[in-house]
């Protein structure tokens, strides 16, 4: 199985990463920082499950994938971008905050003797 995740820090505790050598067949992708463009999918994601999945009623999966297939064919018939609403200077900003977050903890995390040179 493979989890696509965010670099959110919970995923690096050691009871996490425990987890995961007890369960060699699960794997492990973290979305670079500041990927916008996830969050276009996990919107996505989340109309499917609000129209499709949470109202339905399924007495099989064939009838659960029958649903969904239906669902994508009427929305693939007028489609709709997602509109992003944040401004760019404000997200150019976010990344520059998030790179200089990461240069700030990568200095942290450096040995003693490589801060002594």
């Amino acid at each position: 199985m493979h989890l696509i995740l965010d670099n959110y820090a919970t995923h690096k505790h050691p009871k996490v990463k425990a987890w995961l050598a007890r369960h060699p067949r699960v794997h492990i992708h973290f979305v670079p920082t500041s990927s916008s463009w996830l969050n276009r999918v996990e919107r996505f994601f989340r109309d499917l499950s609000e129209d499709v999945i949470s109202p339905g009623s399924f007495g099989s999966v064939p009838e659960l994938v029958e649903s969904i297939g239906k669902y994508l064919s009427e929305r693939n018939l007028h489609p709709k971008p997602y509109v992003r609403r944040a401004e760019g200077k404000a997200i150019l900003e976010k990344i520059a905050r998030a790179q200089e977050a990461l240069a700030r903890q990568q200095s942290l995390n450096k040995p003693i003797s490589e801060t002594l040179h």
